[in-house]
């Protein structure tokens, strides 16, 4: 005769939710295989964001930018102390894609390109929380109708463009931003005002 214990429901749905979980992480080769458009200049995009937003760790900065890789929109948060879910992740990004900038889903090409630079502890290797990130960003890019772009790392060793191996030692988490001559930074959103809605190049000023 043989004893034993029968899993438990709440075994089973642990077991679950963390498969789920894991379902909704992208590694690098899946990334590199979804034909996410390159930056022609990621230095500069990096550059332009972590002046305007000055972000620390844990903080997500979203921006959106049109054909020329010109800046239209971007917004930063704090990423919440959860398990790392891209579901998570992407209703935090929709959200605040959606409080920057219109949808495009009446569109049947997307023409605007949503990049992510996320700030956090470690080095510039790939990690399942930058997995979630991915996950997120490309989910959030198909509700929104934009284009699914660049997911960009920031540690305190530089930051790297995973899925492309490109980076860089300046700006890093930590570095002190470039002057930006305006606050507009400091409010964590940037949505310029220009004259007939043009975008502004990333690295000027923005709006206020």
């Amino acid at each position: 005769m043989t004893f034993g214990f029968a899993p438990s429901a709440a075994t089973s749905i642990t077991s679950s939710e963390s498969a789920s979980r894991l379902a909704r992480i992208l590694e690098p080769a899946e990334w590199a295989a979804a034909g996410i458009p390159l930056l022609r200049n990621p230095r500069e995009v990096v550059g332009g964001l972590h002046t305007r937003h000055r972000p620390t760790p844990t903080t997500a900065v979203v921006a959106v930018l049109d054909h020329e890789e010109r800046l239209i929109a971007s917004a930063s948060f704090t990423r919440r102390p959860v398990v790392a879910d891209g579901w998570e992740f992407r209703n935090a990004l929709l959200a605040h894609l959606r409080r920057v900038i219109p949808h495009d889903l009446r569109r049947r090409t997307p023409v605007r390109t949503a990049v992510l630079l996320y700030c956090r502890e470690g080095d510039e290797r790939w990690t399942e929380e930058d997995g979630a990130w991915m996950w997120g960003l490309r989910d959030a890019c198909t509700l929104h109708g934009l284009r699914c772009g660049a997911y960009i790392a920031l540690t305190r060793n530089g930051w790297q463009v995973l899925g492309e191996g490109r980076g860089g030692r300046h700006p890093s988490l930590g570095s002190r931003p470039d002057a930006l001559g305006d606050a507009a930074s400091e409010r964590g959103i940037f949505a310029p005002r220009t004259a007939g809605g043009a975008a502004e190049p990333l690295r000027r000023t923005a709006a206020r």
